[in-house]
């Protein structure tokens, strides 16, 4: 299997700069576009059954000073 290297030549430098890449996504966003669905109707507390939170997980965002400590 051949090995590959490239060079450390410093900062990563685009071609053509941000003007270049903000062109490039105005030609690409018709590409992108979302066909229009109906949103789906929000569910009533009432039906929302048996949600469990794995305790890995309730530790994570109890960590986070966001949320938890």
């Amino acid at each position: 299997m051949a090995e590959y290297t490239v060079p450390d030549s410093g900062p990563l430098e685009l071609d053509g700069g941000l003007e270049a890449l903000r062109s490039d996504c105005a030609r690409m966003a018709p590409h992108w576009v979302v066909p229009a669905t109906a949103l789906p109707a929000p569910v009533p507390p009432s039906l929302i059954h048996a949600i469990s939170v794995p305790p890995a997980s309730v530790q994570l965002i109890a960590g986070m000073s966001e949320y938890g400590d």
